[in-house]
């Protein structure tokens, strides 16, 4: 009950994860490490993770490793503040969403299926920029960027356990989103201080002089596999170690791509709108993923995980003026392969002790991220970052195997000679293990 009950408010109120962040215009914006309670703590990493009582979207091969006794669902959101940093300006924005929402249960034996949703991409992000027109005193230049929309996918999942300590899993996902980018263009005969748009900066005719609007819109709708492998090597019966792989497949999406270049003259009244289209242009890369864990007497986990994202064999339609002649074109050099490293550690005692502190499980890690994508040439912003978790138990009167994911995380995205940002991230989620399918005895 409780379960459908968060399935349905997260169906109608998810928004997607991210930063408010100017880079967020370029590409597909920021993407999602996939992650949910358990693993925000150790920073993302987890491919290799097994666990009886924690659902691991990250690979679908450790779905057989779900308890047969336990229904398992576990959503969770996050609050963060960015600072972001240029010259000796600096600025402050803040945002919340709800992230993720993910179950898993024993199906047969040695079969464990998951489903959920997860966000796969987000853009957000609203800024402007004003200068002076040549050595005019009453001209000004006024650009104005906003943009929002993002993907996100419904997967179902399948893990099977063949062999002792061999898993193998597939996941299909239904994906879907849409984008909209907006870049407006006004001269003014005076600076204006926080405008909000360039509709309606055009309505007011003795405040600007002209506009010119580009306003970028796809709606994508398609479709993600991924499988996963997991094989476990026991070297003693306390020492294990987990070798893990996973491949995304690539493929295009089949949606097109619109660009609306928009001229107002306040004056006149008179707008003359242009559009271009282009066909099929985008891609879903294809993805390379490898993860290791060593684990201890079922206390200590440490995960390090590796993923190679295919982007520079994509490209994106770009808008560019050559002469006189306007062009909308596919630019197969805007993107370049995504390189990520992510490094986890859990400590927890005892998870079946009676003590309180004993059942406590500790996280941390660290991580590091090339940019997937160019800005004038150069590349974006390279991504560093820490973070530090508890798990929680939640003990009552009649559930003791649930608990409270809690986490920080601290990102920072930089490019050489651009915006520095800095984001300080906290994430809640609920892990719910009800026992649906345990056999009760009556005397």
């Amino acid at each position: 009950m409780i379960a459908a009950l968060l399935t349905a408010v997260s169906v109608n109120s998810y928004s997607q994860s991210g930063t408010k962040s100017p880079y967020n215009q370029y590409g597909f914006g920021y993407i999602s490490d996939q992650s949910v309670g358990f693993n925000k703590g150790m920073n993302g990493a987890g491919l290799a993770s097994r666990h009886h009582n924690q659902v691991n979207p990250l690979n679908p091969a450790s779905y057989s490793s779900i308890d047969s006794l336990s229904f398992i669902f576990d959503a969770g959101m996050s609050a963060q503040l960015t600072n972001y940093k240029e010259g000796d300006v600096r600025k402050n924005a803040k945002n919340g969403s709800f992230d993720y929402v993910v179950a898993g249960f024993r199906a047969f034996k040695h079969v464990g299926v998951s489903f959920g949703i997860l966000p796969l991409t987000s853009i957000d992000y609203s800024y402007n920029t004003q200068q002076r027109v040549g050595d005019a005193s009453d001209r000004y230049t006024l650009n104005v960027y906003t943009g929002n929309g993002g993907l996100r996918h419904v997967y179902l999942g399948v893990g099977w356990e063949p062999f002792k300590g061999v898993s193998i899993g597939v996941s299909g996902s239904y994906l879907w989103g849409k984008y909209s980018r907006n870049v407006g263009n006004v001269i003014l005969k005076a600076p204006m201080n926080d405008p909000e748009s360039t509709t309606e900066l055009a309505s007011k005719q003795d405040y600007s002089i002209n506009t010119l609007t580009r306003e970028y819109y796809a709606e994508l709708n398609s479709y993600k596999l991924d499988f996963g492998t997991q094989v476990q090597i026991p070297f003693t019966k306390k020492n294990v170690v987990t070798l893990a792989a996973k491949y995304s497949l690539g493929h295009k999406f089949g949606d097109n791509a619109e660009c609306r270049v928009i001229s107002r003259n306040p004056s006149t009244e008179v707008a003359d709108t242009f559009i271009y289209s282009l066909a099929d242009p985008y891609k879903l890369p294809a993805e390379l993923s490898f993860g290791l864990e060593y684990k201890y007497n079922d206390q200590l986990r440490i995960d390090a995980d590796y993923v190679i994202q295919k982007w520079a064999s994509t490209g994106f339609p770009e808008h560019s003026t050559v002469g006189e002649e306007i062009q909308y074109v596919l630019n197969n050099d805007y993107f370049k392969d995504r390189k990520v490293f992510r490094l986890g550690v859990e400590y927890c005692k005892n998870e079946n002790a009676r003590a309180f502190l004993s059942r406590l499980r500790y996280r941390a890690g660290v991580g590091y991220a090339t940019p997937y994508y160019k800005i004038n040439g150069q590349d974006g912003p390279k991504e560093f970052s820490v973070s530090a978790g508890l798990g929680i138990p939640i003990v009552n009167s009649w559930n003791n195997r649930s608990f409270v994911n809690i986490s920080a995380q601290w990102v920072r995205n930089e490019a050489k000679g651009m915006l520095k940002e800095n984001t300080f991230r906290i994430s809640i989620g609920v892990t719910f293990n009800e026992r649906w399918f345990q056999k009760w005895k009556f005397n």
